[in-house]
């Protein structure tokens, strides 16, 4: 399974993740921390996604809960590694995206765990972009600098040239698209006459 990973270091899909995990959980002895931890964080990639739930539902329930006593999971175990990239997980889930990056930027052991996922901060700053621009049509520049962890010239050149959007003194506007254009729509319901007769009679009837 490491040779796989190894002799395609490209990949992100879920069908790889997948392949992966399940060959880790039926063969656990052939389990490498590493590997996991790299399954783990690709999987972080593609949020907003299940993977990376999907994923820690193969994992042993030792290595996701944090143990209730409160001591912490020893210095680089599995253990350490999964509550840590889950606490990434869930600032993103949330849409704390300035908490993700502060807390990514904020602990050593992150810049470990992320460092055999070429380009990552790329890959998220891109994915965090497209998760805005499914919902909003306007944002405000420096809430958009937080979320992006980017300013100046490269959240200028990243906006405009990566994302396409424009921006307009203190505010980015987003184009409209299928998903974050605002559309009435209208529920019709048919429900005839004799459905209330019915209803009302029984409300009238005594019970036997």
């Amino acid at each position: 399974m490491h040779e796989h990973t190894e002799q395609h270091p490209g990949w992100n899909s879920f069908a790889d993740q997948d392949f992966a995990s399940y060959r880790y959980q039926f063969n656990p002895h052939l389990a490498r921390d590493e590997t996991i931890t790299n399954i783990l964080v690709k999987a972080l990639t593609v949020f907003p996604s299940a993977d990376f739930s999907l994923c820690l539902s193969l994992l042993p329930t030792y290595t996701i809960v944090p143990a209730q006593n409160g001591v912490a999971p020893a210095s680089g175990s599995l253990a350490e590694a999964v509550q840590h990239l889950s606490v990434l997980h869930e600032q993103l889930t949330s849409a704390s995206y300035a908490d993700f990056w502060n807390t990514l930027e904020g602990d050593d052991l992150y810049a470990d765990l992320v460092a055999d996922v070429q380009g990552f901060e790329e890959v998220m700053k891109v994915r965090i972009a497209v998760v805005v621009s499914q919902c909003m049509q306007e944002v405000q520049r420096d809430v958009l600098e937080g979320w992006l962890n980017v300013k100046g010239d490269k959240f200028e050149h990243f906006v405009s040239e990566v994302c396409g959007w424009k921006i307009d003194g203190a505010t980015v506007s987003v184009p409209l698209n299928k998903e974050n254009e605002a559309r009435s729509t209208t529920v019709r319901e048919n429900v005839k006459f004799d459905q209330f007769g019915r209803l009302i009679k029984r409300a009238y009837e005594q019970p036997a």
